[in-house]
């Protein structure tokens, strides 16, 4: 299985189009994840923070321009102002009729614009993407059973894991194995592939490269977005010296950074899949 990721350095990504000549792999996963949209059915999507669950769904709303993608779910009234925005874009016409334009969507109360959303999706035939879930609560769970039950509308959640310290009152939504599409870290071979890769387009060399990327490998536990994490901070002259990178103090910092306790906080189980890296041999 490959992971996915953005390569880097890159060009600014305008859109989903531009996305598809910067993804890693997944040929398989985004095809499964296409057939999974197309069915009209909720699911939730998880894996660990890095993994690339974004990229990959967005990569899909130009081939599918019925779905409409919420970056922030933080609350009830944060996802009916961005699917408002986003049905607005696509030329609904009850959003266009009562709400005009963008700053019309944000005058209106959450009551009011709740039942024009609600009655525009139950008009129409989309789905919607509610990305970084959280530990919703429970009237956010209300909220979203109401969109799936009264206006027929699939929702597709996006969590780190399935279970409830992320997922909150999602997931009863979610419960069944048939309802969730995890993708995974890299495995070993992938991840060793990723890792070259990522340090050729970012031209990173260094005297004691293979000792770093073999260190790289062994801590990101194949997770895309830490192997990248630490590339970048290779570059850094704070963890230079010449021609030699500094290992232990930018493990360190590695470490204390947020993207890093994110990946110690996930559950064990939600990662035992990953076997541990060995030290990658000379490309």
């Amino acid at each position: 299985m490959e992971g996915t990721y953005i390569l880097q350095p890159a060009p600014v990504v305008d859109g989903p189009t531009e996305m598809l000549s910067f993804i890693f792999g997944r040929e398989q996963e985004r095809h499964a994840l296409n057939q999974r949209v197309l069915k009209k059915k909720p699911f939730l999507v998880h894996g660990p923070t890095g993994v690339g669950k974004t990229l990959l769904l967005r990569s899909l709303l130009e081939q599918i321009p019925t779905v409409l993608y919420c970056e922030t779910s933080a609350s009830s009234q944060s996802v009916f102002r961005s699917v408002a925005q986003s049905l607005l874009e696509r030329g609904n016409a009850r959003i266009e009729r009562t709400c005009r334009n963008r700053n019309g969507i944000e005058a209106r109360s959450a009551v009011s614009l709740k039942g024009i959303v609600m009655d525009s999706l139950r008009e129409g035939s989309h789905s919607i993407v509610l990305d970084h879930v959280h530990r919703p609560s429970q009237s956010f769970a209300a909220t979203v059973r109401e969109i799936i039950g009264w206006c027929s509308t699939p929702v597709i959640a996006v969590a780190q894991s399935s279970h409830m310290e992320d997922t909150g009152f999602l997931q009863s939504l979610y419960s069944d194995r048939h309802d969730r599409f995890e993708l995974r870290n890299f495995e070993p071979v992938t991840a060793e592939r990723f890792a070259h890769a990522m340090v050729e387009r970012a031209e990173l060399s260094a005297s004691n490269i293979k000792e770093f990327l073999g260190k790289v490998l062994e801590l990101s536990q194949g997770n895309p977005g830490a192997i990248l994490s630490m590339l970048q901070m290779a570059k850094n002259p704070k963890y230079r010296i010449d021609e030699h990178i500094k290992i232990s103090p930018l493990y360190i910092d590695f470490r204390m950074n947020g993207f890093s306790r994110r990946l110690r906080s996930a559950r064990p189980e939600s990662r035992a899949f990953v076997p541990r890296s060995k030290p990658i041999s000379s490309p």
